[in-house]
């Protein structure tokens, strides 16, 4: 599926921010100038911008031009406005990442699974274990159900990969809303087996639920951190009545 010119420059700047060739507080350059450097219209760079301030990379200024707000954080920070991907993340992040599946099966969803996911009693699932590595260190196990009629041909060699990358360039589907809830919750067996925990008895877990275009769910995730690696990132803004 072929992506926007917008989306593109998006991206581009986007890397050109993080990369620091535009600094922390630094203007980027004048849209005059950035539809010349694109060869594009005014409004494909307007768009561009608008999800660089959605992403709090920038902030538009009125009459003044555009602004960078973006910092890097020391930690492996996750985005929690966005939905990005774990290899997304690490990139952004610059650390380098492995992926780990420990387990791989097709179930289906009892009253039980139902009920802690979202997904419809009897629905085929795959479940999927995986442990994330950053710069080697055993950080992060997520456990996936994803919905199988959704998402189907997932394989072991795919989740190893990015699912995100299978479903939406492959499939073709579009990942629109996830719904997030965060808890801090004691180390269970499986957190203890595959993590490098050190001292720590507890986590710091994602749980969330993923819908496409359609409004389907199609994935229930929960994502349980070492604490002292955990940082999630957020853009606010004020709402003015």
């Amino acid at each position: 599926m072929p992506k926007s010119i917008f989306e593109m420059i998006y991206k581009n700047l986007k890397q050109k921010i993080e990369n620091g060739e535009y600094t922390y507080q630094e203007m980027l350059p004048s849209e005059h100038v950035m539809v010349s450097m694109y060869n594009c219209s005014r409004n494909t760079i307007r768009r561009a911008v608008a999800l660089l301030a959605e992403d709090g990379y920038v902030q538009p200024l009125h009459g003044k031009g555009v602004r960078v707000i973006y910092q890097p954080v020391k930690q492996a920070a996750f985005t929690i406005g966005g939905i990005e991907t774990f290899k997304e993340s690490a990139a952004r992040n610059k650390k380098e990442v492995i992926t780990k599946v420990v387990q791989f099966m097709e179930i289906t969803a009892d009253t039980r699974l139902a009920h802690k996911t979202g997904f419809p009693p009897e629905s085929e699932l795959y479940y999927i274990q995986r442990v994330r590595y950053l710069d080697r260190k055993a950080l992060i196990l997520d456990h996936n159900f994803f919905l199988k009629k959704a998402v189907l041909g997932l394989t072991k060699e795919i989740a190893e990969q990015s699912i995100y990358e299978y479903i939406e360039q492959e499939l073709g589907m579009q990942i629109v809303t996830s719904k997030r809830t965060m808890t801090v919750e004691r180390a269970a067996p499986a957190d203890e087996k595959y993590l490098e925990l050190r001292d720590y008895n507890f986590l710091a877990v994602v749980s969330s639920q993923t819908f496409n275009a359609d409004g389907i769910l199609f994935e229930y995730t929960q994502s349980r951190h070492r604490p002292d690696y955990f940082c999630f990132q957020d853009t606010a803004k004020r709402k003015h009545s």
